[in-house]
């Protein structure tokens, strides 16, 4: 990531020479000399950024008031965002930047979508990957409606355990396909209770790990449902330290992609991933960027597939993904980067640690339990007497986790869910803790 830090003392000199000055300190000689800041040292902690950049916004909070601590999920996580993401999205040739019409003069952005696309292939298993989606959700019904185009049949089993606000966008799709959704339960590990196949069947959908954050068991699903697409709904930071839905014969694997180096956002902008087998390269949405040789022999790439109605497919066109959504596809391929494999392992390890550590505390208070039992990564449902008065208790403590009303369209009454990420502190996790035992 050498390549995205500015200004080498060398460069410096050479700018410095190029306007005829022999030092920084002589760029700013106009600025009258008891109002300019000397060079001094900041007075911050040593340490890594994360640590560097808490340190600031306490100090912030001084002035600001206290924000709440997200303790969210239900698919939008705080994980945190290394500075060299924001510098690269923000750079005018990225951030400026619409649908390259003449895609190949657009080198820049041709090649770090093939990277985007190579890095979210490892990540899943699969063989081919477009250049984003807007989100998860919208990813996940084009998978539906590309299932029914490639095998036919009108109904897809979707289990209870899949984010209700997910449902709710693919049962708008299916509704405008005359798909017919059937709903899957769920077991009482939180995991996915498949009994028959049903006729027709176009497709299963598995979310890993699921609404509740318990980690499925995807072996032998897709032998179960033959010729019908298994599509795998996954949180791209779990496959680090999950086998990926490749290995599991999936057909299909979407997400929702902005915990990789995209912020909340007050829900959004997001990103949405698709992958799949090389066999269904021309029935999937979206772009995909590709890499060749020029007449010369050098590497160059190329826009290899465009699914738009506005190029050649016309009525035949699979989608109509354009503008610069890809935007939140760079950040994420900056951010992958930058940690590499080991990374990004490290903060998938970290997460679930923490989160495993707090439900630990939390179900030896007197009154709560987790609701299932099944193993999970970083997000866990707590089941209690009044979960509505326990979400008030956390909030007057200045913490924030998902509403027992969103938990109870998944069919869980009766309990709230909480999301640990790397980002959380000891002390914010002892917070918790004291918040529930009714201290502030």
């Amino acid at each position: 990531m050498t390549e995205y830090i500015p200004h080498t003392p060398e460069d410096i000199k050479k700018m410095l020479s190029a306007i005829g000055l022999q030092s920084l300190e002589a760029l700013f000689s106009d600025i009258p000399e008891e109002v300019r800041r000397r060079y001094r040292p900041l007075g911050l902690p040593r340490g890594d950024e994360a640590g560097v950049r808490r340190h600031l916004e306490g100090l912030a909070e001084r002035s600001t008031g206290r924000g709440l601590i997200p303790f969210l999920g239900g698919g939008i996580y705080d994980h945190f965002v290394p500075a060299v993401v924001d510098y690269v999205v923000s750079l005018p040739e990225f951030y400026t930047a619409y649908t390259p019409y003449q895609p190949e003069v657009s080198q820049g952005t041709l090649t770090w979508m093939f990277e985007y696309q190579t890095m979210i292939c490892e990540l899943t298993g699969m063989e081919v990957a477009n250049s984003s989606m807007y989100d998860g959700a919208t990813a996940l019904a084009e998978a539906v409606l590309m299932a029914h185009r490639t095998v036919g049949g009108r109904r897809v089993l979707v289990p209870r355990s899949l984010n209700p606000q997910v449902r709710e966008v693919l049962a708008t799709y299916a509704w405008g396909a005359g798909l017919e959704l059937l709903d899957v339960p769920y077991s009482e590990e939180g995991k996915l209770a498949l009994e028959g196949i049903p006729d027709e069947l176009c497709a299963l959908v598995v979310q890993q790990p699921n609404f509740f954050g318990v980690i499925e068991d995807l072996s032998g699903l897709k032998e179960r449902i033959g010729k019908a697409f298994l599509i795998v709904y996954v949180n791209p930071i779990a496959l680090a330290v999950l086998e990926p839905p490749g290995s599991f014969g999936a057909d299909v694997v979407v997400g929702e992609g902005q915990v990789l180096g995209n912020p909340m956002g007050f829900g959004g902008p997001l990103l949405g991933i698709f992958a799949t087998r090389g066999e269904y390269l021309r029935r999937m949405p979206g772009r995909l960027a590709g890499r060749t040789v020029d007449a010369e022999g050098r590497p160059g790439y190329v826009m290899a597939f465009q699914t738009r109605e506005q190029h050649i497919r016309r009525e035949r066109a699979t989608s109509n993904i354009c503008t610069n959504s890809a935007l939140c596809a760079l950040a994420a391929t900056v951010y992958l980067a930058a940690l590499g494999p080991e990374g990004l392992r490290q903060v998938a390890l970290a997460s679930m640690e923490r989160a495993h550590e707090l439900a630990d505390r939390i179900s030896s208070l007197p009154g709560y339990e987790l609701a299932f039992s099944g193993p999970f990564f970083n997000e866990f449902a707590v089941r209690c007497a009044h979960p509505e008065e326990a979400v008030a208790r956390l909030r007057e403590a200045g913490i924030a986790v998902l509403s027992p009303k969103l938990v109870a369209k998944a069919g869980l009454e009766g309990a709230f869910l909480v999301a640990v990420t790397e980002k959380r502190t000891q002390e914010e996790l002892s917070r918790f803790v004291e918040a529930l035992k009714g201290g502030r």
